[in-house]
């Protein structure tokens, strides 16, 4: 039997993604396209003092996920905007609870001498400062968002 135009119409907008859906994988791509640079960036202990422009690429996935909910996405579709909408929450909400400040008089400066401390290395075993004693020695400490 042949098909009508209306029929054939119809189904070729069942195949094509709803706008929604569109909306969805791009918010998902970009979440985690900056989820990837930030992890890169703390790979490299290169994260930026000014973490705002990071804060607001967040925002925009999670609210590119909830427009797409809006314009409408397939049962599959909704997957990518929730996802996008949990990553670009996540990185804005550790920022805002755990602000990393600096307290006056407890900062180490080039030249001080190193306080005691004792912790765990890379292999397990502990390591205590005193055996760096007389050497110079650049340490580095570094706390990322997550």
């Amino acid at each position: 039997m042949a098909q009508t135009k209306k029929e054939t119409n119809t189904k070729q907008e069942k195949r094509r993604l709803k706008t929604g859906t569109k909306l969805g994988i791009a918010a998902l791509a970009l979440a985690v396209g900056t989820v990837m640079l930030w992890f890169h960036l703390a790979r490299q202990v290169n994260l930026p003092d000014d973490r705002t422009l990071f804060v607001i690429v967040f925002l925009c996935a999670a609210a590119l996920g909830v427009t797409a909910y809006v314009k409408g996405t397939s049962i599959l579709g909704a997957i990518p905007p929730a996802f996008a909408m949990v990553i670009g929450l996540f990185l804005p909400f550790t920022i805002a609870i755990s602000p990393q400040e600096l307290e006056a008089g407890k900062v180490i400066q080039v030249g001080d001498t190193i306080p005691h401390f004792t912790a765990l290395d890379d292999q397990g075993a502990t390591f205590d400062s005193a055996s760096l004693n007389g050497h110079l020695v650049l340490i580095k400490f570094f706390r990322a968002h997550w």
